[in-house]
């Protein structure tokens, strides 16, 4: 196996670094404020498992980039909208990495720093696991 020149971890908290960070109590409380517009950027299946935000919107983190890029023929209107956008994922790892990219692409976001599992553990609404047919 080749050495990598830069660890998963390296990437993380020098992107942490870089973006705005939302505490989860912060977060919590920003769930009701209508200019807030949550994104949800894990798989399908944690979805499913876990639940998700009330209102959160769903975006795949492999089509983050494309789907908030105006030119891109995947743009996805609800990211041409005035307002905030928290992104997050389970942990705070990927949607870290996700909001630098899309920061880097001058799209202004921040993340939940501890992701959707401390929203979880902090009492933070959740609407029921999606059910799939």
């Amino acid at each position: 196996m080749p050495k990598l020149k830069t660890s998963s971890a390296a990437l993380v908290a020098e992107a942490r670094a870089r973006i705005e960070e939302v505490e989860t109590g912060d977060a919590i409380a920003m769930l009701h404020d209508p200019q807030v517009t949550f994104v949800d950027l894990r798989d399908i299946r944690e979805r499913q498992r876990s639940g998700s935000i009330p209102g959160s919107f769903h975006c795949p983190r492999g089509m983050a980039e494309f789907w908030i890029d105006p030119d891109s023929p995947y743009f996805k209107d609800v990211f041409g909208e005035d307002r905030t956008f928290v992104f997050h994922c389970a942990s705070g790892w990927r949607s870290a990495l996700t909001v630098a990219t899309l920061n880097d692409m001058g799209f202004p976001a921040a993340h939940l720093k501890n992701g959707f599992s401390e929203w979880a553990k902090m009492g933070g609404a959740i609407d029921s696991p999606e059910k799939t047919s």
